[in-house]
């Protein structure tokens, strides 16, 4: 079980926050106002588009296909946006000296077979080494794509950007130094962990992108404003604040010892919980199964039924203390946006809503509170009431990052 009182202690949190976990997520709202500035340096706000794509495809692999993907709930049904992940290419050689090749030296991508000159295409990568990438990108050159490419500049990426007359949106890496990791733990040297602000770094330009050519319809305003709620949701969740005053902590303390399942009520929240799953995979080594509502229902309904939902009874009174842990349960954690009143415009991050709230739910929220209550599993809910969908997912997608990270650093001390 956690120690919930390390989170407490933020001498030893720093002690186990190795890459600077915290520090990066703090400086995300820097980096958003970075990425913005040096966009606009590189041509974009010269850019005069001739009308809407008909298509947007958004190529990468990690963040930067969660980028693709939020994308997609910001567009909603009014514009195609299509993710591209990878897919499995030829297995690359080791190099001269034997070192294992680079995790994404496997990686291809495929445009689809309707991709032509009516579509853009949006290259994002966080190294620039990718060949898969370099060749989807000649690929899309050869059919008449637009093209647009954000990568770290001098990166073999950001060269064949200019070969193939792409826009070049440059990647704001992060400044923090690399300490390495400490003596006797694990390292995949080729496939090390992502930095969990890279997600701003690929959003930003691509979001300042799809607001000048019309593929959102977001205030002029909206993005700079991302940048405050980052800076803001630092401050609430800094390392130093103690666990019943930051909202981060009290939620990675809740998470502990349970399986979630990361529900959300529309597309907003759904992205928000898709990158809270992969986030806790990431730097918490924690599984959790994320879905929409009222989909996930039906996807999870067997879990209420299983062990986890069913399971040995904490208080068993025969059950072995010292030598037996604490059984898994698990615990359903739901997040919401529902749009509030101006007054709800200063809220601070996103509010958990207490289990005797009466206001009126949709069907699918007051059949998830039932399905839980019915098998004693504990549901809780965060619920955004920013009128703006870009700020009320940057308002979940901060807080569960933190969470994620406290998680993660937590259990390694405990």
């Amino acid at each position: 079980m956690l120690d919930d009182t390390l989170l407490d202690d933020p001498a030893a949190l720093q002690r186990a926050d190795h890459d600077r976990a915290l520090l990066a997520l703090a400086g995300a709202g820097a980096r958003v106002r970075t990425a913005l500035r040096q966009a606009d340096a590189a041509g974009l706000d010269r850019l005069r588009p001739d009308g809407r794509p008909r298509a947007v495809l958004i190529a990468g692999h990690g963040s930067a296909l969660t980028a693709g993907e939020i994308l997609a709930a910001l567009a909603g049904s009014a514009s195609l946006v299509v993710p591209l992940p990878p897919t499995e290419a030829a297995a690359p050689r080791a190099d001269r000296a034997g070192a294992p090749p680079a995790f994404t030296a496997g990686l291809g991508w495929q445009l689809p077979g309707w991709a032509g000159p009516l579509d853009l295409l949006v290259v994002s990568s966080a190294d620039g080494g990718e060949q898969g990438l370099i060749g989807l990108a000649e690929q899309a050159y050869a059919r008449g794509c637009a093209l647009v490419v954000t990568a770290p500049p001098g990166s073999p990426l950001a060269e064949a950007a200019l070969q193939v007359r792409a826009l070049p949106l440059p990647y704001v890496s992060s400044v923090l130094p690399d300490e390495g990791l400490p003596a006797g733990a694990a390292a995949e040297p080729d496939l090390p962990a992502e930095d969990p602000a890279a997600l701003w770094s690929h959003l930003a330009p691509l979001l300042a992108l799809a607001q000048k050519i019309g593929l959102t319809q977001l205030p002029y305003d909206a993005l700079p404003a991302v940048a405050d709620l980052l800076d803001a949701t630092a401050v609430r969740c800094r390392p130093d604040a103690a666990a019943y005053t930051n909202p981060a902590k009290g939620l990675a303390a809740r998470l502990a010892g349970t399986v979630p399942l990361l529900w959300a009520e529309g597309p907003i929240a759904g992205a928000a919980a898709a990158r809270f799953a992969a986030q806790l995979a990431d730097r918490a080594g924690r599984p959790a199964l994320a879905g929409s509502l009222p989909q996930a229902l039906t996807a999870h309904r067997g879990m209420f039924t299983g062990q986890l939902g069913a399971g040995a009874d904490p208080d068993d009174f025969f059950r072995d203390r010292v030598e037996e842990p604490d059984p898994l349960h698990l615990q359903v954690l739901l997040l919401r946006h529902v749009p509030g009143t101006a007054a709800s415009e200063e809220q601070d991050g996103p509010a958990e809503v207490p289990e005797d709230d009466e206001r009126p739910r949709s069907f699918g929220v007051s059949r998830a509170q039932r399905l839980a209550a019915a098998h004693d599993v504990r549901l809780t809910e965060y619920v955004s009431t920013l009128a703006d969908p870009l700020h009320a997912l940057a308002d979940l997608i901060a807080l569960t990052d933190f969470a994620a990270v406290y998680l993660g650093l937590a259990a390694a001390q405990s």
